[in-house]
């Protein structure tokens, strides 16, 4: 089904009016609300048939997509998605209260056109483009749809994270996965940037999480298994780094009485584990 025509996304949201008394729906219940079509604008797959779908033909920028939609030009937005400040889910709700479904349709097959867009830029190496194709998407897609709306974030994480932008893909992730906390795509790519900025702990609990919801991705199934190592080898030298900034720290205080860390032994309990510290006057004579 091909994205009709519709007014640039910064006017369209400008043309929205909000509620003055009903309160916000939830996610869910917008997404029933919403028209009942799929991307391509077929019959609404049971969220758990549409999840599947969307892990296998669409979570990875890498996949085959549909290759006729018109390319557009973004090189004059090159850091559109970064000069936009995006509102959170349940205030795009709220705005969105008494938008016809009409209206909403029009919308999400806008969005479906800049994604693909973005689709394309990615696939050719355009991350840039890709990043902003999927901003401007997001920008138009109603917040109903949520299964929607976390494949956008999830694609411009992947888009940012191939410029390095890890702060803002980890962000990005976090959306997609608030969105849809079964996104396995996202948990993996969250993990992996996680891996990426030394932040081991938080790496192994998507892992497991992934392995938990999936047993068969090797990806995960993997990392659990390196990961607690690589964890314990770093905990031990900070451990070893804080004991060696403790002891100059302690013989600069010492100093200037004569004495250092060397006149304070600590020796450990081996069937209680405490620990007990003895006064050496002189330690050079004991070694």
């Amino acid at each position: 089904m091909e994205a009709e025509d519709s007014s640039p996304p910064e006017k369209l949201l400008g043309d929205l009016k909000l509620s003055e008394a009903s309160p916000s729906p939830s996610h869910n219940n917008a997404e029933n609300a919403c028209v009942p079509n799929s991307l391509e604008g077929g019959p609404v797959q049971s969220p758990n048939k549409e999840a599947k779908e969307e892990y296998d033909s669409f979570h990875d920028c890498n996949d085959s997509f549909e290759p006729e939609m018109e390319e557009k030009d973004l090189q004059n937005d090159t850091d559109f998605s970064e000069q936009q400040t995006e509102p959170d889910e349940e205030y795009l709700l709220k705005l969105e209260e008494n938008m016809p479904e009409e209206e909403k349709q029009k919308r999400r097959n806008e969005s479906t056109k800049l994604k693909e867009e973005g689709n394309e830029h990615f696939k050719k190496g355009e991350y840039t483009e890709a990043e902003n194709a999927y901003a401007k998407a997001l920008q138009v897609c109603p917040a109903c749809y949520n299964t929607d709306r976390a494949i956008l974030f999830s694609n411009r994480a992947a888009a940012r994270m191939k410029q390095d932008k890890k702060d803002a893909a980890i962000s990005d992730s976090n959306r997609a996965l608030e969105l849809n906390p079964n996104y396995i795509r996202a948990l993996l790519r969250r993990a992996e940037l996680y891996e990426k900025t030394e932040k081991l702990d938080e790496a192994l609990e998507d892992y497991k999480t992934v392995l938990e919801k999936d047993p068969s991705v090797h990806q995960a199934r993997e990392a659990c298994m390196r990961l607690p190592g690589q964890i314990e080898e770093r905990n031990e030298k900070l451990k070893t780094e804080m004991l060696g900034k403790l002891k100059d720290l302690g013989n600069l205080v010492l100093r200037p009485f004569g004495l250092s860390t060397e006149n304070f032994q600590v020796k450990q309990d081996s069937a209680s584990g405490s620990y007990s510290i003895n006064f050496v006057q002189n330690p050079n004579n004991n070694r």
